[in-house]
């Protein structure tokens, strides 16, 4: 019995003719005949019944029916997995990522996808946030690391990784330095230090001043927060910074605690909530969200 055989005794099921079934298969109509006639004496049995106006099908051809669906939609089961496997094997990932992710590991988590899949190329992007996710809606990116808004960017799918306090650091001889806390009002004349727009800690602070009547007073950013602690220390303004790069204080460096209201920063891993467009990029976001819950979980 062969493939070709079941495909078009089923068309001939589907169409009612054996010249509509061969134009539906592109063979000409005595070799879908002769196929069909093949398997009916392998199966010892008419399948159909040729002697009105349009074929039929016996009570042997009936019963044969979803037993020749299953075995071509097996077949096409096992050509997916090929083709998914292959695709895996020789498949291409592209990833971005905010400067201040260094210490989530990433480095360690692509070297294992490496281990586990040499053959897929890896490609790695540093960006702002807002722009990584312009880059995950356009489909260039497949997944990243980004900051998180206060409120989620639509059309993605996220997984929480980080969630610290945000909290200002001032220099020992800041007016606020003797302070453990400032409301979030009280810096509205104060010249501050902050990772650049479109980050996700720059969107909260900037909304969070917004409800509270003011803009805020950017005096110095950049990308890198520990360099925004050490602007700090050197008397340049109050930065704003996750709590965890001021935990322990950096020499010369006061951490003071925000409140009225009490920010946080979250960074997250996204891609796109339909999912990723290639089994390579699948199963990264796979690898990784489980590489990331297992360091979320072991850090408490």
């Amino acid at each position: 019995m062969e493939l070709r055989q079941l495909v078009y005794f089923l068309a001939v099921v589907d169409t009612g003719s054996f010249t509509r079934a061969a134009e539906q298969v592109r063979v000409a109509q005595p070799g879908v005949s002769a196929q069909v006639r093949r398997l009916e004496r392998e199966l010892g049995h008419p399948l159909l019944d040729r002697s009105g106006r349009s074929v039929r099908l016996t009570e042997v051809g009936a019963a044969v029916v979803p037993y020749a669906r299953a075995a071509l939609a097996a077949v096409d089961a096992a050509r997916g997995a090929v083709d998914e496997l292959t695709g895996l094997l020789r498949g291409r990932v592209s990833l971005g990522m905010i400067t201040s992710c260094g210490p989530l590991g990433l480095p360690g988590i692509l070297a294992e996808f490496h281990r586990r899949y040499p053959a897929v190329e890896i490609t790695l992007t540093e960006d702002g946030s807002d722009e990584l996710t312009l880059a995950l809606h356009a489909g260039t990116l497949d997944a990243a690391i980004i900051g998180l808004p206060a409120t989620a960017p639509p059309g993605l799918a996220t997984q929480l990784v980080t969630d610290e306090p945000l909290v200002g650091a001032v220099a020992a001889g800041h007016p606020l330095a003797g302070r453990d806390r400032v409301a979030l009002a009280e810096l509205r004349d104060q010249p501050l230090i902050s990772l650049p727009g479109g980050t996700g800690i720059r969107s909260r602070l900037e909304d969070a001043c917004a409800a509270a009547g003011f803009a805020p007073s950017i005096a110095f950013e950049a990308s890198d927060p520990f360099l925004l602690a050490d602007l700090a220390a050197r008397g340049l303004g109050l930065a704003v910074l996750p709590a965890s790069v001021v935990t322990p204080p950096p020499d010369g460096v006061r951490p003071i605690t925000i409140v009225e209201p009490a920010l946080r920063g979250q960074l997250a891993l996204a891609w796109r909530a339909s999912g990723p467009t290639n089994p390579a990029a699948a199963a990264f976001v796979t690898h990784a969200r489980e590489a990331l819950a297992h360091r979320s979980g072991s850090t408490g």
